[in-house]
């Protein structure tokens, strides 16, 4: 009899793992999959009120990857819309998502995880996270300034709450994790991250990208929402045991024996127990507030729009360094030409100009509340007084506009920030895509030229991308027997590109004297040249060879004076100033009025408010390349536009925008 008991017992609990097995399984249900160009998706329906928000998060894939097979999803969804989902693991992108997931820190209470995306460098890192790059090398054996995109490494959290700077620590999410889930693991409101972290939205709130958390003095340690748990008091009935009372609050036998001693003599009716419950168990509205939550990145901000635009444009006109004060006016008097051109398009703009010589006027000029009611702050040279405008556009939420400098840090924490001028890092990572995108069949050659190092950072990018797309490329020296040795490495049947390691003209005379006798030895070969922005430089005679060559260079900034436009603007600044242009590269007036009519037509079109639509502005620059991309989910905008400028054999000049 008692063995036939057992053995009942034994059916009976393997019937009931069978069924709980059974009914795991059931949560992870199949779905039907199809392959299309290679490409394997699930086939998924859209159930009643969900959202691609939602949908990303079960299929652990980002909504921009969703987006890109299911354009029509981005207008809405409907109930039954059937959805195609790349799977898990079937592309490189899923394979990398996955990898970052298996590198996130369980524990970030001390360190977090930032992955590398393209263009940025070691030191942007440090000043993003208010650091050193020292501190970040530490915690990081074997780190160079040569950082691959997609790496990802350790960083330090900010140790204690100061009174003398921001105060965050940094959170790197995991998977699963929700903007709900994540306010609730540090006692805060979706609100609040909202706050801290102005870029974030659906597309940009994803697994292994950091955000900011709002840092406090008595900030508790972290510990992931979905494992919080909260005591509860449970009285024991007759007939339960420890199992089913763990099964009851989802609790792990174990964690309730190790917080209550008293088990030791065994389980009695009406002891009372001590249960750790998951908080998100007992968190009835959990559901409603995820739903809640996820609004919150959804919706956009309402227009703020404005009567008349307040401009302030603040630069050292009087600082003669250089002839500096020259080039100053120059940019200030073709912003007034896109003033003008802005009015008769219907815009009231009211332009503030002010000479920011000494710190002190400066700092005496932003106490006034005239300068409280821009709108729009343009200017700064110097760091300090990038700073010091950054600092006030920040205190008085008001858009600024850095022109000239590239190397400047403020962009990393500042979300009103928009830097014109590009850093090398950016331009070297957009070009590199280009290239691929242009070339991609080529048979490419870089050229290196001995004591000669100032584009190894493009060259370094470029070889990491080829190599990455498993694209072939040779390398050869530029010595005394170049022609000889290059023609070796050309191939008759093929386009053969020539990449230069600088963009000295010196050594570019050289090539394309050497590329003339290797045209003469081998009759009908096709060889180009691509290289960088000072080529539009050089004079007439080397001109021609760059158009005999096929030419193609990237650059941010390019005037074409064929142009009707750019012929017109050139005409109306000698009639409105009575001298041409200064003959610089680029040049200043054109930066001033490419500048103007684009920031002043964000304002007219989309409001105050409008760095949501910063890339659906109309672009009608005449020199600069305009398309700004948000540094984090907490910081500004650094320009990424880019022209590819080709000079064909026919002495013809084309002019393509690859900003996007």
């Amino acid at each position: 009899m008692y063995k036939s008991l057992a053995m009942r017992k034994i059916s009976l609990l393997f019937l009931f793992v069978t069924i709980f097995i059974a009914i795991s399984v059931a949560q992870t249900p199949a779905y039907e999959t199809v392959t299309t160009n290679g490409q394997t998706f699930y086939k998924y329906k859209v159930k009643s009120g969900e959202g691609l928000f939602a949908i990303s998060r079960t299929f652990n894939v980002t909504v921009n990857e969703i987006l890109k097979h299911n354009p029509t999803a981005g207008s809405g969804l409907q109930n039954g819309q059937e959805l195609l989902i790349p799977v898990s693991g079937a592309t490189s992108t899923a394979a990398s998502s996955a990898t970052q997931a298996q590198q996130l820190p369980a524990d970030q209470n001390h360190t977090f995880r930032h992955t590398i995306t393209r263009g940025e460098t070691l030191f942007g890192i440090a000043q993003m996270y208010n650091m050193s790059v020292d501190e970040i090398v530490r915690y990081n054996s074997g780190l160079t300034d040569n950082i691959a995109e997609g790496r990802v490494i350790v960083v330090p959290q900010q140790k204690s709450f100061s009174s003398t700077r921001e105060n965050y620590r940094y959170h790197t999410i995991l998977p699963k994790e929700t903007l709900y889930s994540v306010s609730r693991t540090y006692s805060l409101k979706p609100e609040d991250l909202i706050a801290a972290n102005t870029g974030l939205s659906v597309e940009t709130f994803q697994i292994g990208k950091t955000i900011r958390i709002p840092f406090f003095q008595m900030q508790a340690d972290f510990v992931p929402y979905e494992q919080q748990t909260q005591n509860v008091t449970h009285r024991v009935k007759r007939g339960e045991t420890l199992y089913s009372i763990s099964q009851a609050y989802d609790v792990a036998v174990e964690a309730i024996k190790e917080i209550n001693p008293i088990l030791a003599s065994g389980l009695k009716t009406n002891m009372e127990l001590i249960v750790p419950v998951k908080v998100a168990r007992l968190d009835e509205n959990a559901r409603a507030r995820e739903i809640e939550a996820n609004r919150l990145l959804s919706q956009n901000n309402e227009t703020q729009r404005t009567n008349v635009i307040k401009v302030g444009l603040l630069l050292p006109f009087l600082d003669k360094t250089g002839g500096q004060h020259l080039r100053l006016q120059e940019y200030y008097e073709g912003f007034l030409m896109a003033v003008d051109k802005m009015k008769k398009d219907g815009a009231n703009v009211e332009v503030y100009v002010f000479e920011i010589g000494t710190k002190a006027k400066l700092e005496s000029l932003l106490g006034t509340l005239e300068m409280e009611s821009l709108h729009l702050l343009i200017g700064g040279m110097t760091d300090d007084q990038i700073k010091t405008l950054s600092d006030f556009s920040k205190k008085h939420n008001i858009k600024y506009v850095v022109p000239f400098s590239s190397k400047n840090s403020e962009v990393q924490n500042n979300n009103n920030i928009f830097q014109v001028n590009s850093p090398q890092s950016y331009l070297y990572s957009k070009t590199s895509g280009v290239f691929m995108e242009t070339f991609k069949n080529a048979n490419v050659v870089i050229v290196n030229v001995p004591g000669r190092s100032d584009k190894a950072e493009f060259i370094s990018t470029l070889k990491a991308d080829l190599k990455q797309k498993n694209i072939r490329y040779n390398e050869v020296s530029l010595t005394s027997n170049f022609s000889t040795s290059v023609l070796s490495l050309l191939q008759n049947n093929s386009e053969n590109v020539i990449v230069p390691s600088t963009g000295d003209s010196g050594s570019l005379r050289e090539i394309t004297n050497a590329l003339a006798k290797v045209h003469q030895a081998r009759q009908g070969i096709i060889t180009r040249l691509f290289g960088y922005p000072e080529w539009q430089t050089y004079g007439t005679e080397m001109k021609n060879s760059l158009h005999q060559y096929g030419t193609y260079f990237y650059t941010a900034f390019y005037v074409d004076e064929q142009n009707v436009e750019t012929r017109q603007f050139i005409e109306s600044f000698k009639s409105w100033y009575g001298r041409d242009l200064i003959n610089t590269t680029p040049k200043y007036g054109l930066l001033g009025y490419d500048t103007g009519i684009f920031f002043l037509n964000a304002i007219y079109r989309y409001g105050i408010n409008f760095e949501e639509r910063v890339n659906h502005i109309p672009s009608n620059s005449l020199q600069f390349a305009f398309s700004f991309d948000r540094v984090n989910n907490w910081g500004g905008f650094i320009n990424t536009g880019l022209y590819l400028i080709h000079y064909d054999a026919n002495n013809a000049v084309y002019k393509t925008n690859k900003s996007r």
